[in-house]
């Protein structure tokens, strides 16, 4: 009886957890959404550089 009631507390336990994770990464994938929403709205490019420099061209790489 004891070691059922233990699993009963540990699923319970493991069931919140899973729950608060499910909601941290919504919560994060919401926040990306609103970012990458406003910076569209800006007219700039979601994937840009950081910087304003241009990016240096690489030479192909040989056999």
């Amino acid at each position: 009886m004891y070691a059922l009631e233990l699993q009963r507390l540990r699923s319970a336990e493991l069931r919140r957890t899973a729950q608060e994770e499910r909601l941290a990464r919504e919560a994060v994938r919401s926040r990306r959404a609103a970012r990458r929403a406003e910076s569209a709205g800006d007219g700039a490019p979601a994937a840009g550089p950081h910087t304003g420099r241009p990016r240096r061209q690489r030479l192909p790489r040989t056999a």
